[in-house]
């Protein structure tokens, strides 16, 4: 097992495990000599276990897991044993934070050390009971009244404040997908929430400098990240997506889920004004009976009607963040639900906010298989180029984690090996020769108490 993940580390092969409501996508890339990402593997499985971004079923998330992992292990050509998870849900929190250190020597330059102790006293704030801090993004630093510093490192001064983004979310969840992911015999080299993810994946430097949202549709949430200055502001997890758009099909054309899903993905359209009124969808019937027949603009005005509430909830989100008028960038769409017919467009008129569709393309090195050109594939991807960063920054140390293993499987071969010996020892006699003299009156008690011989 060691061995396995000394070869990862070599090879510079990191594995990235995105869990969603609807799938669970496995990839395993590396960076090549000209910085682009090489997809050496793929495994993408449907996910029946995740509900809302949250696992609510152990055994099918795990063996989700183990199937998505088999396949991107068989295309890679060796043994996962470490991956990069993502987190989502509607218990995501976010909030702003003030933090102040105070040096000791004006005359040293500010360091990293200074940066990292900062930092680090964030997580020590008192949290509503049940929650704990998944990530503490800097905005910008104050060092002696001195406003608006990205990076203070090499500045001098005694008082160095900072605005910190603090995103929070449930103990349990956490604690849910690691234990899933160590029921696969994985370890979790470290947990990311999942539209920073899709942001490394999507957004160009340019993007996040003049100010942009990005609104990842998936299954089963919908999550927005907003930058600004090349900072992320505000993070927030809608707790509905795609699935609720199927259900609506489901309840309103009367059809079964399956074909609901079938129906949004091949002939839906956010827009309809955009559909002829004329085209009739023919589904057949159940056990013999007649087929149905389906209007293509009355399917239309169902998902028109529940994208648009989406997209309230997003704009509503941006206005609470207080940068509504600063995205010069406006929206960019990702995810499954990006996939829908004009959804571009209806985002552009509903929101007036100019919309692109965001592809995890642009940092994928030449070759990649046509299928990762989805903008399902963003989180994934995204948790793949995190991963690289954080192993390249000494972040996400892999001996550690080897060595650990390497602890853990030493402990428990030890206590295997104790209570074999505690189940198959005899008890060791010590008593010594009033041992031996009580075993001969025993023995000799039993000889003149036994009858006598009937022959006698």
């Amino acid at each position: 097992m060691t061995d396995n993940l000394n070869t990862m580390h070599k090879s510079d092969v990191i594995v990235a495990l995105d869990i969603g409501t609807t799938k669970v996508c496995a990839l395993a890339g590396r960076k090549n000599e000209h910085g682009k990402l090489e997809i050496l593997g793929v495994g993408k499985v449907e996910s029946n276990g995740v509900s809302r971004g949250v696992v609510s079923n152990i055994e099918k998330t795990v063996k989700a897991i183990a199937e998505a992992v088999s396949a991107a292990e068989r295309n890679t050509g060796q043994k996962i044993k470490v991956v990069h998870v993502g987190i989502a849900g509607q218990h995501i929190k976010s909030l702003q934070h003030r933090g102040i250190l105070t040096r000791e020597d004006d005359l040293t330059e500010i360091s990293q050390k200074d940066i990292d102790k900062l930092i680090n006293d964030m997580y020590k704030l008192v949290l509503p009971p049940g929650d704990k801090i998944l990530h503490v993004i800097p905005q910008e630093y104050t060092v002696d009244s001195e406003q608006g510093i990205t990076d203070p490192i090499g500045m001098s001064g005694v008082r160095l404040e900072a605005n910190f983004h603090i995103i929070t979310g449930q103990i349990t969840a956490s604690n849910n997908i690691h234990r899933c992911v160590e029921r696969v015999g994985l370890k979790v080299a470290d947990m990311t929430l999942e539209p920073i993810g899709s942001a490394e994946a999507i957004l160009s430097h340019e993007e996040k400098e003049a100010g942009i949202a990005l609104v990842d549709i998936g299954g089963g949430t919908t999550d927005i990240t907003i930058f600004q200055e090349g900072i992320i502001r505000h993070t927030a997890v809608i707790p509905f997506g795609g699935n609720v758009i199927t259900n609506d099909i489901k309840e309103g054309c009367t059809v079964m889920q399956q074909q609901a899903e079938k129906l949004k993905r091949k002939f839906g359209s956010a827009m309809a004004e955009e559909v002829y009124d004329n085209r009739i969808i023919t589904i057949p019937g159940l056990k013999g009976r007649e087929p149905k027949e389906i209007s293509e603009k009355n399917l239309a005005r169902i998902i028109q009607a529940r994208a648009e509430e989406i997209l309230d909830y997003a704009v509503w989100e941006i206005r609470r963040s207080g940068f509504e008028r600063k995205l010069i960038g406006g929206i960019v769409l990702t995810g499954g639900g990006a996939l829908l017919n004009h959804i571009d467009k209806l985002s552009e008129f509903h929101t007036g906010y100019s919309t692109r569709i965001g592809l995890p393309i642009e940092k994928l090195a030449h070759g990649y298989q046509d299928k990762l050109c989805s903008p399902i594939y963003a989180t994934a991807i995204g948790l793949l180029i995190k991963g690289i960063k954080d192993a390249e920054s000494g972040k996400v140390v892999y001996e550690d984690l080897i060595e650990a293993e390497k602890e853990e499987k030493e402990t428990i071969v030890e206590e295997t090996i104790e209570e074999e010996v505690l189940q198959t020892t005899e008890p060791v006699d010590n008593s010594g020769p009033k041992k031996w003299y009580e075993e001969v009156f025993k023995k000799t008690k039993e000889w003149f108490e036994a009858e006598p011989d009937a022959e006698f």
